[in-house]
């Protein structure tokens, strides 16, 4: 190989390009052969979990040759396998997974999902832990600051006034609920409020049957929202999470058959994140 052929092969693997959004590497620390392999292992997908080598150069939009070794350098590595036609993910690819999991805590977890959820539905999502009679948050993603309430993390509300909080509630053995419900102050805070024992215990049922909790206007004056628990590995509720809006700006039946899914969809990956943690 010459010196010239030699320059080019380095050139191809290394020279620099425009990092991605949100990185903070110069485009010259920044290495094309990298960003090339993690496009190989992305392009499978629960859509396309095997693909031919044309298939994988298409949807990552390489050169046959150059997806080839970059597949036989994958499979070296156990991270891909072949029968000669297709290609497929290996287990070991877990590994990575799972290195980024035991260096991250539990919160920082949530808050990445609950980003991502607030993104997606252009709304404020939330996470809180049942502490005594309250909820106090412990994540907070704004989207918009179109509330009046004052809500950072640290925050303590009432569980009893909030979706969180029955969500949270729900969780409760019969005794533990009994007793919260006995020494909560039940006072309305506003007009809508819930404040009987009786109505508090069939509404706290009533999420413990169906999974979520949708509340409109028992906190605040113009807030709904819809809640859901989250699970640790075990299976226990260890927090809820929620997504909060304005009357004005959706409606019910929207907050229902659009926010609620998409919260739901958000607490199950966070479970799956808890699971995978142990």
């Amino acid at each position: 190989m010459s010196v010239a052929e030699a320059a080019g092969r380095w050139d191809e693997g290394t020279r620099s390009v425009l990092p991605g959004p949100g990185s903070d590497a110069p485009a010259t620390e920044y290495v094309r052969a990298l960003d090339r392999g993690l496009a190989v292992v992305r392009a499978f997908d629960a859509q396309h979990p095997r693909r031919s080598l044309s298939e994988v150069a298409r949807a990552v939009g390489l050169a046959p040759a150059t997806a080839r070794r970059l597949l036989h350098t994958l499979q070296a590595l156990d991270y891909v396998r072949t029968d000669g036609l297709v290609w497929w993910l290996r287990p070991r690819l877990l590994e990575l997974g799972q290195a980024y999991l035991a260096t991250t805590t539990v919160w920082d977890v949530v808050r990445e999902r609950l980003t991502r959820l607030a993104g997606d539905v252009r709304e404020t999502s939330s996470a809180g832990v049942l502490e005594g009679d309250d909820v106090l948050y412990v994540v907070r993603v704004p989207y918009r600051r179109i509330m009046s309430m004052n809500v950072e993390v640290g925050t303590r509300i009432p569980a009893f006034a909030s979706s969180m909080g029955r969500v949270l509630l729900a969780a409760l053995d019969a005794d533990a609920l009994e007793a919260t419900l006995a020494r909560a102050d039940l006072r309305p805070i506003t007009p809508h409020t819930v404040s009987s024992v009786t109505a508090l215990r069939d509404l706290v049922t009533e999420v413990r049957e169906q999974g979520w909790c949708l509340m409109e206007q028992e906190l605040e004056a113009g807030i709904q929202c819809v809640a859901a628990p989250v699970h640790d590995a075990s299976g226990r509720v260890v927090a809820a999470v929620t997504v909060s809006t304005h009357t004005t700006r959706v409606r019910p039946g929207e907050l229902r058959d659009r926010l609620l899914p998409a919260l739901l969809e958000a607490a199950a990956d966070i479970d799956e994140d808890l699971r995978r943690r142990g």
